[in-house]
């Protein structure tokens, strides 16, 4: 397996593997990570077995401390001199799943933020995976007031350094 930054020439496997990951109304576009990718490639982890994507996690940096709905919309937002982390997507295509591809991936971006020097990371998840991130060291701050993406309800979590 191999662990990478994102550029343009992944945009078109990254949109693939968001739609197998996500129903259509959280699901990034292709045209969305054309922005993402352009303003905040590096805050992407790609892993590649051989050819295939088959995992990534994905977020930008901002002072903001809360992780809101425009901020999926809006790459330019990104702030490389942010103080948080945030995480929009954590991904693996379901016959990948259940090997710790994830895991990897959520640490190494752990791993980044720390050495750059962030507050922390924040991310928001759906209520079953709460447990899931506290493995990490992300603390349940209770349903999201500021995310509604794709209509669904969100916890934001947030790991503090």
């Amino acid at each position: 397996m191999i662990i990478k930054y994102a550029t343009a020439e992944d945009i078109v496997a990254i949109a693939a593997v968001e739609a197998e990951c996500f129903p259509p109304a959280e699901a990034a576009t292709e045209k969305e990570f054309i922005d993402r990718v352009k303003y905040y490639g590096n805050h992407f982890w790609l892993m590649y077995e051989a050819e295939k994507l088959i995992a990534f996690v994905d977020g930008f940096v901002t002072d903001e401390p809360d992780l809101t709905d425009e901020m999926y919309e809006k790459a330019t937002l990104h702030d490389e001199n942010g103080a948080w982390q945030m995480i929009f997507g954590v991904n693996t295509i379901p016959a990948y799943r259940k090997h710790g591809y994830a895991g990897e991936l959520i640490h190494r971006a752990i791993e980044d933020a720390r050495k750059q020097g962030r507050k922390g990371l924040v991310l928001t998840c759906k209520d079953r995976l709460v447990h899931y991130y506290a493995k990490f060291g992300f603390a349940d701050e209770g349903v999201s007031e500021k995310s509604t993406h794709g209509n669904a309800v969100w916890h934001q979590m947030r790991l503090t350094f």
